[in-house]
């Protein structure tokens, strides 16, 4: 939600007492219906805690103390059904704000209503949340909310923000019976708006209505174009796992202002290309004046850096001396205060100081790196049709090594050279090139992330196996491990690993490169099983360590939305087991081969036994990372393989 400083403030101070031609009733509560009472359920999504009986937004501009101000007034009422599961009870109303101007949230109102019982919010229940330097959210919790509640509440926001005309989600977390958005635009205001979701509207009108705004001084009142837009019974959205961020697919309608014609006739366009926007960030105190520091980083970085043999050792030496000299505040953004050479000297800063920090050490070392301006997998991706710059709200580094291009992201602790963190991995980013040109980049994940288990067991003259496992991680795994495990004394991470599997006593950990990123991240730890007999027979699970996947991830019914895993997965586990003659093997399960259509992963196990030994190979690949809905069945049926396999096909075993 980062908006940069160009939002158009207009603050027409007019001298006159004002008339406008505007005149909107103003926002009234009624008793709820007895059809709303009498509710015990949704018929369209019986599972639902509760339903939005009706959502309304009215957008509109007037005139206020003197000032022309965008409104936003909003009114909403839902039933509650299962107050356990409601989850809906605490609103968030998010507000913009820069410097000593904000958006003011007026004529609020909220009420409980349980039977003839009404419970109002009052003002001493509201907090401030700050979201991001501009953004902020005024909260409040309805009191008393129990089975069959009716909550309703209003607001108004008063903003004086044109370019932040707003947006509406016609659907949320619960279902909603109606959901209606109104706009009334003077003619001076230009905008373009993006329907996004798969939902189509049940309502479309757009109609010219006319001398809809009035000024003092103006002979010719103004026309405005009148829009409503509705959609009736709009079912829940439901975040599947493994998806990129709602707000990709959620049905919305977003705004963006094109021009305005101010009231002597002059005419600002806002729709801008990118050459425009690459002249603007180049001269932008917070971007384009933060890159020009290589100087300062070439006195400042240690000599020994700069002094390696080749450019790929020198650009590892500065990453890495980057990310332990700079801890992240965990603040985002790119339209946001940088100054670069106050936060390395301090040893902390935002996102953009740190990466910014980065480029420029790279270039003191005379190497090509440029800015890469992207949505985090959180946001939506941004939209490629024309320049959106509050689309964007990080910014990571691309250099360029004989003709081989690494993305770099120094945020992170436990990140190595050329990988991203996993929240950066949200398709393309804009390259900042003042020289050339900005483009789009798209931005892959690194492909070789690997996680190999090797596991020995012996049975001994009492029947117990033991025996060493081994696991090697690399790629974004061994980023995983090393954030799970990098802040605990390896007795901690023992204990950690034991409450996993219950069945294993779990002795003598290793750990080796925990603090090399450079190097595969490599476990190795003793085990010994306990007893799963069942009469004469034992019942040997060979999968007995930790494996990538433990469950699942696709249970449901159907699949609504791509999958994205982030980057592709290798996962082998062997296993070796010496019966020692203590065991007879019985029965072993048969050998599986299966493939994902389009060479998109393969999952295969094999079973070879010969005299006292029996060797498995379990090896499971995901060569792509993204999947569309279609391919959800096969993905669902290789899982549903693979957790089987895991947990549910021992090998037979009997004692001699």
């Amino acid at each position: 939600m980062q908006i940069s400083s160009k939002y158009l403030l207009i603050s027409f101070l007019l001298v006159f007492n004002l008339a406008t031609a505007q005149k909107h009733k103003p926002i009234e509560f009624t008793e709820p219906l007895a059809s709303e009472i009498s509710m015990k359920m949704y018929p369209q999504d019986p599972e639902a805690a509760g339903v939005v009986i009706f959502k309304k937004g009215n957008y509109f501009v007037d005139v206020i103390d003197n000032y022309v101000r965008v409104v936003k007034e909003v009114h909403v009422k839902t039933k509650v059904f299962n107050a356990k599961e409601f989850k809906q009870a605490t609103i968030n109303i998010p507000y913009y704000r820069e410097r000593n101007v904000r958006e003011n949230i007026t004529r609020f109102k909220a009420v409980t209503y349980n039977g003839k019982t009404e419970t109002y919010v009052g003002n001493n229940a509201f907090f401030e949340t700050d979201i991001n330097n501009n953004w902020a959210y005024k909260t409040f919790t309805f009191p008393n909310v129990q089975d069959g509640s009716i909550l309703e509440y209003t607001y108004r926001i008063e903003s004086p923000y044109f370019t932040n005309f707003g947006e509406w989600d016609f659907q949320g977390p619960l279902p909603i019976i109606y959901s209606e958005f109104h706009a009334e635009i003077p003619g001076n205001f230009q905008y373009n708006r993006t329907l996004r979701g798969s939902i189509p509207l049940d309502v479309n009108d757009a109609t010219i209505k006319k001398a809809c705004f009035t000024l003092p001084g103006f002979a010719v009142p103004g026309d405005c174009e009148s829009v409503t837009y509705a959609m009736k019974n709009v079912p829940a959205f439901k975040e599947e796992k493994y998806m990129l961020s709602k707000d990709n697919y959620l049905s919305n309608i977003s705004y963006e202002l094109v021009q305005f014609t101010n009231l002597s006739g002059e005419r600002n366009n806002f729709t801008r290309n990118w050459d425009e926007i690459d002249t603007k960030f180049k001269y932008d105190n917070n971007l384009g004046r933060q890159l020009n520091y290589d100087s300062y980083f070439k006195s400042k970085l240690p000599s020994n850096l700069l002094a390696a043999s080749t450019d790929l050792e020198k650009a590892k030496n500065i990453y890495y001396h980057i990310q332990q000299q700079m801890n992240w505040n965990e603040k985002d953004g790119i339209s946001i205060d940088t100054d670069v050479k106050n936060a390395y000297e301090k040893g902390s800063g935002n996102n953009s100081e740190i990466n910014f920090a980065l480029l420029n050490a790279l270039e003191a070392a005379n190497l090509e790196a440029y800015v890469v301006l992207i949505t985090t997998r959180d946001r939506a991706k941004p939209t490629q049709l024309y320049p959106v710059i509050t689309d964007f709200n990080y910014a990571i580094v691309m250099l360029t090594l004989e003709n081989e291009k690494y993305f770099l992201d120094a945020t992170e602790k436990n990140t190595p050279f050329g990988v991203l963190p996993v929240r950066t991995l949200n398709g393309e980013g804009r390259v900042l090139d003042f020289k050339k040109g900005s483009y789009w980049e798209k931005i892959e994940p690194i492909n070789r992330n690997v996680h190999y288990t090797n596991v020995q067991l012996t049975a001994n003259e009492e029947g117990v196996f033991s025996g060493k496992v081994s696991e090697i991680s690399t790629g974004y795994i061994s980023v995983e491990k090393r954030d799970e495990y990098n802040n605990f004394t390896p007795q901690e991470i023992l204990k950690k690993k034991q409450s996993k599997n219950e069945s294993l006593d779990i002795s003598n950990l290793e750990i080796e490169n925990d603090k090399d990123l450079e190097q595969p991240y490599k476990e190795t730890y003793d085990i010994e099983l306990h007893d799963q007999t069942a009469g004469d027979r034992f019942f040997l699970f060979p999968f007995i360590s930790e494996n990538y996947f433990e469950q699942n991830p696709f249970t449901a019914e159907i699949r609504k939305y791509p999958i994205d895993f982030a980057f592709p997965i290798s996962n082998t586990y062997l296993v070796s087991i010496d019966l020692n003659d203590q065991y007879e093997l019985v029965k072993k399960p048969a050998n599986k081969v299966m493939k994902l259509p389009e060479n998109d992963g393969e999952l295969t196990v094999a079973y070879d036994a010969a005299g006292n030994k029996i060797t498995i190979r379990l090896n499971l690949k995901l060569n792509n990372h993204s999947f569309r809905p279609e391919a959800y069945k096969s993905l669902q049926e290789f899982f549903t393989q693979l957790i089987k396999l895991e947990k549910e096909e021992p090998l037979e075993l009997k004692r001699i």
